[in-house]
This record gives structure tokens, C-alpha cells and sequence, in this order.
């Protein structure tokens, strides 16, 4: 009777390349750029006295929102 050894077959780990570690630089490349688009549109929504609390005039928050999303 033949029986197999599990031991010798190796896990099915299709994630895992380049020498057994996910890379995941990718993932985040497009994680802060969604990050930024959101945190733009939000600063959009200010109004002057909001950007005023925090610090921002009004040109810099729109030199901010000017920039496309992966500066």
C-alpha cells in the first residue's frame, strides 16, 4: 500500500511571492492615495471660518485641493 506523507507537500499559499513575503507596497501606494483624495474633498467642504480654526487660509487650502491625488 503506497501512502502519501503529507509533510512533504508543501501549503498552498497563493498570496505569497518573492521568496515567501507578500508584497504589499502596492496596496498601500493606493491606500494613501485614497487617503489624500478624501482628506482634499474634505478640506473642500471648509468654509473660511473652519479653515481659520485650523490654521489654513483659504489659498492654501486651495493650492491644497488643486493637487491631483498622488502628490
Amino acid at each position: 500500500m503506497i501512502t502519501s506523507n503529507p509533510a512533504r507537500i508543501p501549503p498552498f499559499r497563493p498570496a505569497l511571492r518573492f521568496g515567501g513575503r507578500l508584497r504589499l507596497a502596492p496596496l498601500k501606494t493606493f491606500a494613501r492615495w485614497y487617503d489624500r483624495y478624501v482628506q482634499r474633498r474634505t478640506l473642500a467642504e471648509l468654509d473660511a471660518r473652519m479653515l481659520a480654526d485650523i490654521g489654513v487660509t483659504p489659498e492654501e487650502a486651495r493650492q491644497e485641493i488643486r493637487k491631483p491625488f498622488w502628490r
